[in-house]
């Protein structure tokens, strides 16, 4: 098996990045070990009217319906709650972390090192194992309280992409928008597999 890459996801508004990483990278054939906030539960419930799965089988399917990618890749969901899960763990290699959309309540708890799921203990693992962690903040304006959290993580060699898209690609869609951050992140972790129209000079 691939090293997989943890995607995790907060309960920050936003689920469409999330949904559009999950499509290229099981299409592309990736191992993905996803990990939702349990406020992530209540996003999908305001932005969607949608009830996820708690049970890791049925969240599965879910995520995949989702993405529209019903084969492809290997997807391996974990209840939010499991710290003892094998994610949580430094002796579990990957290829990293993405966490799409990240809400400021995860950075901040990421930056001063708590743990209190599976998500953040996840991240906590990447840095401190030296393993790549990405996350995707999706909220404006930053406070200076939110600037100085995200200032830490990059201390600790984070890499921050915020969810904001550009225009040179000549986006025709939504999805086009969504596409252009999800691509940009998964970028850092030198993966490419979104078709997406890059920068090539005037």
């Amino acid at each position: 098996m691939n090293k997989p890459l943890i995607v995790g996801v907060s309960g920050a508004s936003g689920l469409i990045y999330a949904v559009r990483a999950l499509k290229y990278l099981l299409a592309a054939d990736y191992t993905v070990e996803l990990v939702a906030s349990r406020a992530t539960y209540m996003v999908w419930q305001a932005e969607e009217n949608i009830k996820m799965p708690s049970e890791p089988d049925t969240q599965e399917l879910f995520w995949r319906e989702k993405a529209g990618v019903i084969e492809g890749g290997e997807l391996n969901c974990h209840r939010w709650g499991d710290v003892g899960d094998n994610i949580a763990s430094g002796s579990f290699r990957t290829l990293g972390m993405v966490i799409i959309p990240c809400s400021m309540s995860t950075v901040a708890k990421i930056a001063t090192g708590l743990s209190s799921d599976l998500l953040e203990r996840s991240a906590d693992v990447q840095i401190k194992e030296g393993k790549p962690l990405v996350v995707v903040p999706r909220e404006t304006p930053f406070s200076l309280i939110h600037l100085r959290n995200l200032t830490a993580l990059a201390e600790a060699g984070v890499k921050i992409v915020p969810a904001i898209p550009a225009w040179y690609h000549h986006p025709k869609t939504i999805d086009d928008l969504v596409d252009f951050v999800v691509a940009r992140a998964l970028d850092t972790l030198d993966i490419d597999c979104i078709p997406l129209k890059r920068w090539s000079g005037n």
